[in-house]
């Protein structure tokens, strides 16, 4: 049996609803569904994609930070009805308000998981390629969300509220 068989069989038939999250019971369930298919993540990226093993976790603890964090914990969110517009929230203000000391190297390595699990999920068959390429762009706009960290940092009295108009996080995700 191929790389690509022994991981394509454990996400078929997957049932995406199972990852709505409507109460704290359901955000513990998802949360260890969550947990099961970033397995699957670093199983393809390092049997599929030949990455050494080192690499594959990087990128899976940037995936899971991103999903376990914010869209399960902070949002709520199903993690296969999300937009780029959740990834741009994420990184331009979430992880900048959330993090003790927010960096252009740590969230380079988080949002090339997030951009790696987005590309898994989407050759699953679990998101569409459209959706997958809008998640990949915003993850790849690495010189804004570092001009947002940065224009963090400057902010003086009363300039919060402007800071955080440049990208609001209470914008709603998609329903």
């Amino acid at each position: 049996m191929d790389n690509h068989s022994e991981v394509l069989p454990l996400l078929k038939g997957l049932d995406k609803s199972a990852f709505h999250i409507g109460s704290l019971d359901d955000e513990i369930r998802v949360d260890r569904l969550c947990v099961d298919l970033i397995r699957h993540l670093y199983q393809h990226l390092t049997h599929e994609d030949g990455l050494e093993p080192e690499r594959a976790g990087a990128l899976c603890h940037g995936a899971d930070f991103f999903l376990r964090e914010f869209i399960i914990a902070d949002r709520n969110d199903n993690l296969f009805h999300i937009d780029a517009e959740r990834v741009r929230q994420f990184a331009g203000h979430w992880y900048i308000v959330r993090t003790l000391e927010p960096n252009r190297a740590e969230l380079a390595g988080i949002l090339a998981g997030i951009a790696a699990c987005y590309r898994f999920l989407s050759r699953q068959g679990l998101i569409v390629q459209t959706v997958c390429d809008e998640i990949v762009a915003a993850c790849d706009d690495l010189d804004t969300y570092v001009e947002r960290i940065e224009a963090f940092w400057a902010i003086d009295e009363g300039g919060y509220d402007a800071w955080r108009a440049g990208c609001p996080l209470d914008e709603p995700g998609p329903a």
